[in-house]
């Protein structure tokens, strides 16, 4: 009960929440696509209670959460984190030594990455919806007695759902690369080849 081993015990628990918190960071990229993809479609009004980190999200981010989380099981991700914080004993020894802090500015480096591939997820559905806006107001501008709020809300909301079943095709490759990046992110921070 030295204060020399409290500062150990303290480094070890430092190291398992910037493990953790990384982790974090990668399932929230796609609850954070989620978020961007419900509220440009028309979604943003439902919402539910995120009961992992007590805020309120869309249900469109508790779907792709739901389903990144089931993914990561099917694959052994989970192990594969066990695995990883079992071998991390070994690059980072219980000891003095811990993370240094190039390792916190790449961590606290880690929301520009965070946005960055949740712009990935989302781009495609932007893009198609803002082409279903674009003729919206094109259709007001020739039609201005049609309301546009009326007609554009359910056909924009059911457009963009059409585009998510579409796009379910290539969340498998960006969870896939995502995932790979982030264990590749904690590899470097532990020191495990």
């Amino acid at each position: 009960m030295s204060l020399s081993s409290l500062m150990i015990v303290l480094q070890q628990v430092v190291i398992g929440l910037a493990v953790g918190f990384f982790l974090q960071v990668v399932f929230q990229v796609f609850v954070l696509a989620g978020q961007v993809v419900a509220m440009k479609m028309g979604l943003g009004f439902a919402s539910m209670n995120d009961p992992a980190n007590g805020v309120t999200v869309t249900v469109l981010s508790q779907y792709y959460l739901v389903m990144t989380t089931l993914l990561f099981l099917s694959v052994n991700g989970h192990l594969a984190v066990i695995e990883l914080i079992v071998s991390s004993f070994t690059t980072l020894p219980i000891s003095q030594q811990g993370l240094s802090a190039q390792d916190f500015w790449n961590i606290a480096a880690s929301g520009s990455w965070l946005f960055s591939r949740a712009l990935l997820i989302a781009l495609p559905l932007l893009t198609a919806l803002l082409v279903v806006n674009l003729a919206f107001g094109v259709m007001s501008r020739s039609a201005p007695q049609m309301n546009v709020f009326a007609v554009g809300f359910p056909i924009t909301l059911v457009f963009g759902l059409f585009l998510m079943w579409v796009g379910q095709a290539s969340f498998l490759p960006n969870f896939q690369t995502f995932v790979e990046e982030g264990f590749n992110f904690v590899h470097h921070l532990l020191g495990v080849p």
